[in-house]
C-alpha cells in the first residue's frame, strides 16, 4: 500500500535536499518530476544522487 504524503512534507524534503548541495564541496544536481496517477493522486519524485518517491491527493 502506497503512503499519501503532504505537499509540506515534500517541501520540506527538497529544501533538506537543496540545503545539501549547498553544503557539497563539489558540483551537484537536484531533479523533480511530477505524473499524474489514477484517483486524483499525483506521484512526485525527487532526485539528487538518491530517489525520494511521493504520492499525494490532488484535485485541479
Amino acid at each position: 500500500m502506497t503512503r499519501i504524503s503532504s505537499s509540506n512534507e515534500i517541501k520540506n524534503r527538497l529544501s533538506n535536499i537543496f540545503d545539501e548541495l549547498l553544503r557539497h564541496n563539489g558540483y551537484g544536481q537536484m531533479q523533480v518530476d511530477m505524473r499524474l496517477l489514477r484517483r486524483g493522486q499525483k506521484e512526485i519524485i525527487l532526485r539528487c544522487g538518491k530517489e525520494y518517491r511521493f504520492v499525494i491527493e490532488f484535485s485541479g
